[in-house]
């Protein structure tokens, strides 16, 4: 909020705030210092202050007076009776300096008028110099004649915030309304940081904030319209009882806050610079401004100064009080009451605040996507870079082993080369002695002079030159190799996907095989568990995987998980059964191929406990789920943790107390099964129920089949069902009872038993079924 309680122009917290008529605030004393004459009005100022325009802000802004001028002398410049004001702005002089002269042009009647800019001010506003006193005057006169210039004169203010302008009437900027509201909650805000609201313009005594002694004399009166102190002598000069002052209140100067009066700083006087940011406020030691022990004052009509605001224009959009109803512009125009308009906008501030509340929540969403988006760039980019630099390493390593393939190729050859040539020299040099050898020879013989001796051998000689000459037959002479290597390295097109290798944009395509971990898939009991990812280097988004499996006899595939998720163990399914699974991704643009096909045979015998979850409350559970007993008199049910709907299955249950003569019941049944009453009396539920020396088969409260046989402590009871041949088959102590017809094939069974308190049973899994009608060999728990 701090940002909303700075003056545009000084940086600082707002004091005495006006509001402009494009609706934005200023400082009082900031407002004075960006009020501007047009170029008709600037010739009317005194030669001396017209020399002074052309000085530094910083040196004008030191030897500034207190920012009283508009206060103090603008009311009385208006009127005729201004007559310390007038004397000084009757000497009019031609200004010479035209560089910082503003082209301001009233637009008919709404005050405003076009701007451009100065280049001179960060912020577009041109800030001209406090005007010093001149020589040999006082520095109540130069104010004065500082304000009937400015008052009098044609003079325009120009908003910081919108460049807009607009024109000054006779009042200046007194003729601004005062922002009473801003400055409250200034304050507030100032008390609530623990600062003095005053500090900057605090003061040990109420002085007179127009004099021009040195130190000041002590405030007499305070002019609540005016909002200035005033000694006795600056009272009767600057603001006389006549005229337009005549309905101006004086009251005595309010006592400084105590915090200022125990401070005694030399610093805190009238005049002293803000300690936060260079805005003086010249009515900071008056009411309204001396501290939060202070009455707060509410705006008053500005042209009616003694009237309160009661009424409210509905055509100007502004407060009125009851004499400008009567006697004012507005007395024609469309009013409500000031206390209506003020709750009807309040609440239309109020509506307009939710939906800000709502972008401002919206906002703050989005900065903590942003913020995500932020964390996803920097992981991202990481994984790309070292995506990239595995495929720049991958691509150089392939260039290696080729390289050194090719470096093979080059060494075969090269020997190959060499061997041949190695071969033919030493052919060539064992024929050249040879040759050479007979050559000698034949000189040697020819050198005889025995014709006899010559012709004995001169026959074979010639055949033996004859058949040396042969032997150097054509291309003999000739190497068989080349010097020259027929091998030449096409790597243009290589180079040239180097050189072309760059990111693509990539397209959203369909997502790449999944990898199913086989390491990871596994089956247990009746459920598999099942693991896959996705390639690694891959470009294409994945929104999700599809995983498939068949109906454990080759059937159809059908979708047994659709999410993100890579693991995914699916529970329920048939025991001794062989199930094909394969998964699939997909993402915006479609679906990708399936993986491999995986393998996963279930467990051949059902292991399970009791479960806890699906028992009646009275039901007590104890080693490890497998041991039940009940602490009620009626009989409760309990149903087991496996789940049935094909093949045959076979569990015992051991009778270890039996007191009383009990009826337990031992089958089958559904999820839904009734819980607070024997097994079988309803239609979900298919049992045999069975006393110390008989038992029934029992379906929706229906007794059959009748069987000599009971049970006692230490007694076993066996249960084989069929879902093959529709049969339920119970065995006591290895005797078969039944066996019965089983019609309900559809759906899923779960093992179940019902007892009350005289019985605790145990149960037995993971037992083969039967072949004969003796007592199986237990091999489970």
């Amino acid at each position: 909020m701090e940002e909303e309680l700075k003056c545009p122009v000084c940086g600082s917290l707002f004091r005495e705030p006006i509001i402009l008529p494009c609706s934005h605030n200023v400082c009082l004393p900031c407002a004075r210092t960006i009020a501007v004459q047009t170029p008709d009005g600037e010739q009317h100022l005194p030669p001396p202050l017209l020399h002074s325009r052309g000085s530094a802000l910083s040196a004008g802004a030191a030897a500034a007076p207190p920012l009283d001028q508009e206060a103090a002398a603008g009311p009385a410049c208006s009127g005729a009776g201004g007559s310390a004001a007038g004397g000084l702005g009757g000497g009019a002089g031609g200004g010479s300096d035209h560089a910082d002269k503003l082209s301001l042009y009233s637009e008919t009647d709404s005050g405003y008028g076009s701007y451009t800019p100065s280049l001179k001010s960060p912020n577009g506003v041109r800030v001209l110099p406090m005007v010093p006193a001149p020589p040999g005057s006082s520095a109540a006169a130069a104010r004065g004649a500082a304000c009937s210039s400015l008052s009098s004169s044609s003079s325009s203010i120009t908003c910081p915030q919108c460049h807009r302008s607009a024109s000054l009437d006779h009042r200046g900027l007194r003729g601004f309304q005062r922002n009473r509201l801003l400055e409250a909650i200034v304050q507030r805000y100032q008390q609530g940081r623990g600062a003095a609201p005053g500090a900057s313009a605090a003061a040990a005594v109420a002085i007179c904030q127009l004099c021009d002694r040195t130190p000041p004399e002590p405030a007499a009166t305070l002019c609540e319209q005016c909002d200035v102190l005033y000694c006795a002598a600056c009272q009767l000069k600057c603001h006389p009882s006549r005229g337009p002052f005549a309905k101006h209140r004086l009251v005595q100067p309010p006592p400084p806050p105590p915090s200022e009066v125990a401070s005694g700083s030399p610093g805190a006087v009238q005049g002293a610079p803000s300690g936060s940011g260079g805005c003086k406020s010249p009515g900071a030691t008056g009411a309204g401004a001396a501290g939060g022990n202070t009455t707060r004052k509410y705006p008053r009509c500005p042209e009616h100064e003694m009237e309160n605001y009661s009424m409210y224009c509905l055509s100007c959009r502004t407060p009125v009080c009851y004499l400008c109803l009567e006697e004012g512009r507005h007395s024609k125009h469309e009013v409500k009451p000031l206390g209506a308009m003020w709750k009807q906008h309040k609440a239309q501030l109020s509506q307009a605040l939710n939906g800000v509340s709502d972008k401002a929540k919206e906002a703050k969403e989005f900065l903590v996507q942003l913020k995500n988006i932020l964390q996803q760039i920097q992981e991202n980019g990481l994984d790309y870079e070292a995506c990239l630099v595995a495929q720049c390493d991958a691509l150089v390593d392939a260039l290696t082993r080729q390289k050194a393939k090719l470096l093979t190729k080059v060494t075969k050859e090269r020997e190959h080369k060499l061997k041949m040539v190695w071969d033919q020299i030493n052919h060539c040099t064992l024929k050249l002695r040879q040759s050479t050898g007979l050559m000698e020879y034949c000189l040697e013989v020819i050198k005889e002079n025995d014709p006899a001796g010559f012709l004995q051998i001169s026959d074979a000689l010639i055949k033996r030159v004859q058949v040396c000459q042969e032997q150097w037959v054509k291309g003999a002479l000739e190497p068989k190799v080349s010097a020259e290597f027929e091998l030449t390295l096409d790597s243009e097109p290589l180079l040239q996907a180097i050189h072309q290798l760059d990111f693509i944009q990539m397209k959203c395509r369909v997502p790449p095989v999944p990898l199913l971990q086989l390491e990871k898939c596994c089956t247990r009991n009746n459920s598999v568990t099942l693991a896959w990812r996705t390639p690694p280097f891959t470009h294409s988004p994945v929104d999700g995987y599809i995983l498939e499996l068949d109906d454990g006899d080759g059937g159809q595939f059908r979708e047994v998980y659709v999410g993100k998720e890579t693991l995914c163990t699916i529970d329920g399914l048939h025991f001794n059964s062989t199930y094909n699974a394969r998964v699939k991704a997909f993402n915006s643009s479609g679906v990708g191929p399936y993986s491999k096909t995986v393998v996963l045979q279930t467990s051949d015998v059902a292991w399970f406990t009791f479960d806890p979850n699906s028992g009646h409350r009275d039901i007590i559970l104890s080693n490890d789920n497998q041991t039940a007993t009940c602490s009620s008199y009626d009989d409760r049910v309990v149903l087991g943790t496996a789940a049935f709907s094909k093949g045959a299955h076979y569990w015992e249950l051991h009778v270890d107390r039996y007191d009383n003569h009990p009826d337990p019941a031992f089958g089958v049944a559904r999820a839904s099964v009734v819980k607070d009453m024997m097994l079988g009396k309803d239609d979900k539920a298919w049992a045999m129920y069975v006393d110390n020396n008989r038992s029934w088969f029992m379906h929706c409260n229906s007794h059959t089949n009748r069987t000599e046989g009971g049970v006692c402590k230490g007694a076993t009871v066996g249960v084989l069902l069929d879902l093959n041949k529709h049969t339920l088959t119970f065995f006591i102590n290895g005797q078969q009872q039944g066996p019965t017809a089983f019609s309900h094939v559809d759906g899923v069974f779960m093992p179940a038993l019902s007892l009350n308190r005289n019985v605790q049973v145990t149960l037995h899994t993971g037992l083969e079924v039967p072949t004969n009608l003796g007592r199986p060999k237990l091999s489970g728990n």
